[in-house]
């Protein structure tokens, strides 16, 4: 447990990835809850001086309120194992992992969780052929549906793979999957309550999900059983895989024959008031300031203490 009377939390948000918006947003909601459970909380906008603030604030435990590269991905979890800093959320191996696209998908091969069929182009390679259209177009990395595309024909293909080389140079083309989108949160290997995506847009693009009125949220989502309980078994599975910790949420699609195809998970979910995760966990008593605190709460390090061990 983490004793609040001597414990200096650093709210770590912002950050220098496309998502710094949302990220300020979470960061926002996430420190007004610390601070009405009575934490002493410090907001540390994430740059290059972080080491020099985290030690200059006297930091003892970090919430990751991160979204994106260097703050999702591993980098940031990395240099607070280094600086012995326990913080929120999943380690350096998991959060790496499930930023990559690429690697959660072959990590989770073998698993009989269904995924869409795809293949790895990369900057340099000949034009891909021999695709059955649309076709969808991610950089591995990309966050909050940033770098993808839906492609319909060989001209939108060949400018969404010149859009997401802005991004990175390697490029997963994945089979659409028509359907509807739901999503589950794990808070601690437990699934919550799924949640039905219904944007107005033709796919959950970055203004479906974060310009008002552009999308509804139904949870419990209006779906059969069976259907939500393998979305949950599935996300489960994944959280479990990967090796996650805290709340991770894990999106699908789910088709006609109510087969919910995996998409990716997420390490550091949106957290306001009204993002899906802490939407799940309203339906199951929880409330925001619940969810908050419990996350700083399960805050470790991953990585043993070798200066420590070897002292002894």
């Amino acid at each position: 447990m983490v004793d609040k009377s001597t414990a200096k939390v650093g709210l770590l948000l912002g950050g220098i990835a496309p998502e710094r918006p949302i990220s300020l947003k979470s960061g926002a909601a996430v420190g007004k809850a610390l601070r009405a459970r009575g934490w002493n909380v410090v907001d540390i906008d994430v740059g290059r001086d972080l080491p020099a603030k985290l030690v200059e604030h006297g930091v003892t435990h970090a919430w990751l309120a991160l979204h994106g590269p260097l703050g999702e991905d591993g980098c940031v979890q990395g240099l607070l194992e280094v600086m012995g800093i326990p913080y929120t959320g999943s380690g350096v191996r998991g959060s790496a992992i499930a930023m990559d696209k690429i690697a959660t998908k072959r990590m989770m091969s073998g698993t009989g969780v269904p995924m869409a069929q795809d293949r790895v182009w990369r900057k340099g390679d000949e034009f891909p052929e021999g695709l059955t259209y649309p076709v969808m177009v991610k950089t591995p990395e990309g966050g909050s549906t940033l770098g993808i595309r839906k492609c319909h024909d060989v001209a939108e293909l060949e400018a969404g793979l010149l859009y997401c080389l802005d991004f990175a140079e390697e490029v997963l083309l994945e089979q659409f999957v028509d359907g509807y989108e739901i999503t589950v949160a794990v808070l601690e290997g437990t699934p919550l309550p799924v949640v039905k995506i219904e944007p107005l847009n033709e796919f959950f693009d970055f203004e479906a999900k974060y310009q008002k009125g552009k999308t509804r949220y139904l949870v419990p989502a209006p779906i059969p059983d069976t259907v939500a309980q393998a979305a949950q078994k599935y996300a489960k599975l994944a959280y479990e895989r990967l090796g996650l910790a805290g709340v991770a949420r894990a999106d699908f699609i789910v088709d006609a024959q109510g087969t919910p195809w995996f998409l990716e998970i997420n390490t550091l979910p949106g957290m306001t008031e009204t993002s899906l995760s802490p939407m799940a966990a309203g339906q199951v008593g929880m409330t925001f300031e619940d969810l908050v605190e419990r996350l700083l709460q399960g805050a470790k390090c991953w990585v043993p203490a070798f200066d420590k061990v070897a002292a002894k």
